[in-house]
């Protein structure tokens, strides 16, 4: 039996400049893959169509998340909404635009700070700032989505 589909809502003050970081970030991301393959024993030929193979997905999943806050009720209401079909791409988005972040903005930042969220945010520069609440704002879906799909996601 599939799950209904899932509606959150935001707050769009707060949530319309982490897109325009996540927008960037895509952007970014369309000719890179966020986890580069580190296999160095495959043939080229074979290395280069898993590469393009990888990136393919990468691109189509960032546009699912993307697309999401491009939607009429998002840009209305706040709102996205996602099902059991997309919610996996939307997981694997997050999750690549993450590390983009966490690799071009956030390497300033210690690894316990940075996961535990226990970062002062008046010490850091805009654009490490945006990025950083970024970061925290996808692993909050990230960890929503993964509820929705364990079956322990609260009915709202």
């Amino acid at each position: 039996m599939s799950r209904p589909e899932v509606t959150i809502r935001f707050s769009l003050k707060v949530v319309r400049p982490l897109v325009e970081v996540m927008r960037a970030a895509g952007k970014s991301l369309q000719g890179d893959l966020a986890a580069p393959l580190a296999l160095s024993d495959l043939d080229e030929e074979f290395h280069a169509a898993w590469n393009r193979e990888l990136l393919e997905g990468q691109n189509q999943e960032l546009k699912t998340l993307l697309d999401l806050f491009e939607a009429e009720e998002f840009t209305r209401a706040g709102e996205i909404s996602f099902n059991e079909k997309s919610a996996e791409a939307i997981v694997r988005a997050c999750a690549a635009i993450r590390l983009h972040l966490r690799s071009h903005y956030l390497g300033v930042l210690e690894d316990e700070k940075l996961e535990s969220s226990e970062v002062e945010l008046e010490d850091l520069k805009e654009p490490v700032r945006n990025a950083f609440l970024c970061y925290l704002f996808l692993a909050t879906l990230q960890d929503h989505i993964i509820q929705y799909l364990d079956g322990s996601a609260i009915e709202s």
